[in-house]
């Protein structure tokens, strides 16, 4: 996989954290590049360890099951990302919030929106990936994200988290019938 596919990936993944941040973001009622960064470290880092915790575990099976690896990287990319674009549609904002950077508030999120980083993670095992590099995409690539999608979220107004969440969507499923298609030579 190269790096364009791993972007792509870490893009679609990021989408979901990038989309709460907004939701962070709008919810906040102070400013701040300090509340910006925070934002984004708590959902880059939680997106960069979970593929690498669901590549330790796929590692473990990928020997074994060999033949349907890439149908399980489909499945499982066009399940998530079937959920973020049906999410998408059912959306709603989150209701103002005094300290929006809480560790209380914030880990539930970083983890809930990095539980399908570990699913792409386990896929990743199947098939050959650099894990330390697409670990690294994605947790950067989030971290971006999330920090402006929080700055966005306290400029910009509601209308854009629903889309974020269905552009990630989109990308999941069309990437996992992308290597769905490479590995069964179209």
């Amino acid at each position: 996989m190269g790096i364009l596919e791993l972007l792509i990936i870490a893009v679609g993944l990021s989408m979901d954290a990038c989309a709460i941040a907004v939701s962070t973001g709008l919810s906040a009622r102070r400013r701040g590049a300090a509340d910006a960064a925070i934002c984004g470290l708590y959902f880059g880092v939680s997106q960069a360890l979970m593929p690498v915790l669901g590549w330790a575990v796929g590692a473990q099976f990928a020997g074994r099951i060999m033949d349907v690896d890439h149908w399980i990287v489909f499945g499982i990319l066009g399940f998530i990302g079937g959920k973020m674009i049906f999410d998408s549609f059912r959306g709603e904002p989150l209701p103002p919030d005094e300290r929006p950077m809480r560790f209380a508030r914030m880990f539930p999120l970083a983890v809930a929106t990095s539980i399908d980083a570990l699913a792409v993670g386990i896929g990743f095992s199947f098939i050959e990936v650099d894990i330390a590099l697409a670990a690294c995409f994605i947790g950067a690539v989030t971290f971006a994200l999330s920090a402006a999608g929080y700055g966005l979220g306290r400029f910009a107004g509601a209308r854009f988290e629903n889309k974020a969440r269905l552009a990630g969507g989109v990308i999941l499923v069309l990437m996992g019938a992308k290597i769905l298609a490479e590995h069964l030579g179209a």
